[in-house]
């Protein structure tokens, strides 16, 4: 058995349950101690560190969301009092918002995403996620390295690059979004090149998008790649992924995942829909039931590929109003932040989805407001917010799609 496929991936549930208990219940402990947050949070509600003994008490703590997390660490920079202001990290990475994270060395945990994914040792990966200030890039090459594989760091370059360094060093294998992909495929389509008979590209791990069942059926049976998924956040890390049976995304040896009413953070019954709650297990950083904001459920039946652990279904939406748009998260938050910056400009964002791409369409009141500012401003200023470029301005003479809603999803995923 392999390090990536060991004894804790076929835990009988019994044990599983009472090592995650006892694990919670050391991170509690080292919580109260070592963060502001949970001390304050636990004295508030007349909770002491060991009245969170097992996964079951969770409940009674709030589920923290990304907004919140936002604020607490507007309030009390850098991490919100989630850990010492000194934590001695190896990294220390940003996501819009902006929230800042230590590092929390979960290289191993994408690993085992990867290897259920089918990369080793022999592989080249390109991996064309980010390797400046947030955690995707470094991360994922961890994970790649981790298994064996060869990694080419080619990160956001254009889709001309990428289809040449595909060709000229014998990739294999990728790691990314999905619509990224198809974008490659295309480009080298467009440059004369039959991309399943010409490139040695046969596997691909998504993660930070969702993947359409008709663009994986795509990839598949027309470009020969088999396909897989991950999920993560990067408040918490990887948190499932999928086997070679696609039946479910796996729910990592390091991670809690609760299912919870969003409206009252507790547990659904088996099987229904409701918020991933997640609490990463471990002792830097102490971000206790954070609020994904994305609706799952959990399968109850065993996988035949062996691994015991809980399966998410897949991701069915949004509670929130935030909504990830190519792999990043646009939130309310940030919007406001560039109407506080242009106060004068009447604006609304919307997402929407062609060709398996998201694209993000500003529509503004056409007015003397907006003639003052300009496009090229207003847009730079709202890519350096939100950390998503703008697709296209759409200038209406008066009215918006929906009013009083700053940003609106129109995308199906059908």
């Amino acid at each position: 058995m392999n390090k990536f496929f060991d004894d804790l991936e076929i835990r009988s549930p019994l044990q599983r349950e009472t090592e995650n208990n006892l694990r919670l219940s050391t991170m509690v402990d080292g919580a109260y101690l070592r963060s502001k947050r949970v001390r304050e949070m636990l004295d508030d509600l007349n909770l002491k560190p060991s009245d969170i003994a097992s996964v079951g008490d969770l409940e009674e703590l709030p589920v923290t969301s990304r907004e919140e997390v936002v604020e607490l660490q507007r309030q009390e920079p850098p991490f919100g009092g989630l850990c010492a202001a000194d934590v001695d990290a190896a990294r220390i990475f940003t996501s819009p918002g902006p929230v800042y994270e230590p590092h929390l060395g979960e290289g191993e945990l994408w690993a085992r995403g990867y290897f259920a994914a089918g990369f080793r040792k022999g592989d080249r990966v390109l991996n064309t996620f980010s390797y400046h200030m947030v955690a995707a890039g470094l991360t994922f090459h961890e994970g790649l390295r981790s298994v064996g594989a060869t990694v080419i760091p080619s990160g956001t370059s254009g889709t001309e690059t990428q289809v040449q360094l595909i060709r000229d060093l014998g990739v294999t294998g990728y790691t990314g979004t999905p619509s990224f992909l198809i974008a490659i495929i295309r480009k080298a389509e467009e440059l004369g090149y039959d991309f399943k008979r010409d490139f040695k590209l046969r596997r691909a791990s998504f993660v930070a998008e969702p993947l359409q069942p008709s663009l994986r059926k795509s990839f598949e049976e027309e470009y020969g790649i088999d396909t897989y998924q991950m999920y993560g956040a990067t408040e918490v890390g990887d948190i499932a992924y999928e086997c070679s049976e696609k039946a479910g995304w796996h729910v990592c040896d390091d991670v809690i995942v609760e299912i919870v009413d969003p409206s009252t953070g507790r547990g659904v019954r088996p099987g229904q829909l409701g918020e991933v709650v997640v609490t990463r297990l471990n002792d830097l950083f102490f971000l206790l039931r954070f609020g994904t904001g994305d609706l799952s459920s959990m399968l109850q039946e065993d996988c035949p590929c062996g691994r015991t652990s809980l399966r998410l279904r897949g991701i069915a939406g949004r509670v929130g109003d935030a909504v990830k748009v190519r792999g990043m998260f646009v939130a309310p938050s940030q919007v406001a932040r560039v109407r506080e910056a242009f106060p004068g400009v009447t604006f609304q964002v919307v997402v929407t989805r062609e060709s398996y791409r998201d694209l993000l369409t500003v529509v503004v009141v056409d007015d003397e407001g907006y003639a003052a500012v300009g496009a090229t401003r207003f847009g730079d200023v709202f890519s350096t917010v939100c950390a998503v470029r703008i697709d296209r301005i759409e200038t209406v003479r008066e009215g918006l799609y929906e009013e009083g809603k700053p940003l609106i999803d129109k995308r199906g995923w059908e």
